[in-house]
């Protein structure tokens, strides 16, 4: 049963997550999906990852998160994905948007979904409220996201907005 998690920046969504997670009688399997590509970023991970408890499994996903998941679904078992925006930078880079192979990693995710063995708490960013960017490649990364929100919002059972720290149920019932 997939759960999408999603909210703006310090919103409160992975700590929220992470919260829901904990509470699993079963094994949880944290699937980071983050690139480190600078310092202060890495320490964000690292504050992420001492958070964390010790027993949880972890598994660094790259592009292929749609192959994590299936490597590590099990009955009784559940997937933390933390987050969907992170990922999809991934497909960003210096060459551009590389939009074929995204388009396959994000049927292969959206299909995965469907078939999930155990549970999966997938964490998003909104980040289409704010102006709207002046450079076409930003504005392309909030479109596509926009997108995937939409397409993982539609396979999963439930789908709760935070903000401010506080979850609003938006599909399905409370967690």
């Amino acid at each position: 049963m997939p759960h999408l998690i999603t909210g703006g920046a310090r919103s409160g969504k992975s700590r929220y997550a992470e919260e829901l997670a904990r509470q699993h009688a079963g094994p949880v399997c944290y699937l980071a999906t983050a690139e480190v590509r600078d310092p202060e970023f890495a320490r964000r991970v690292e504050r992420h990852r001492a958070q964390r408890p010790a027993h949880w499994g972890v598994a660094e996903c790259g592009r292929a998160l749609a192959a994590a998941i299936s490597a590590h679904d099990a009955p009784g078992g559940l997937l933390l994905i933390d987050c969907l925006g992170m990922w999809l930078m991934r497909f960003f880079g210096e060459q551009g948007f590389d939009e074929n192979e995204y388009v396959v990693e994000r049927d292969a995710l959206l299909a995965a979904l469907g078939v999930l063995k155990g549970e999966a708490l997938l964490v998003s960013n909104e980040v289409g409220w704010g102006v709207v960017a002046d450079d076409a490649e930003t504005r392309r990364f909030v479109d596509e996201l926009g997108r995937l929100n939409q397409l993982a919002a539609s396979r999963c059972d439930r789908v709760t907005l935070v903000a401010c720290g506080l979850p609003l149920t938006l599909k399905g019932g409370l967690a």
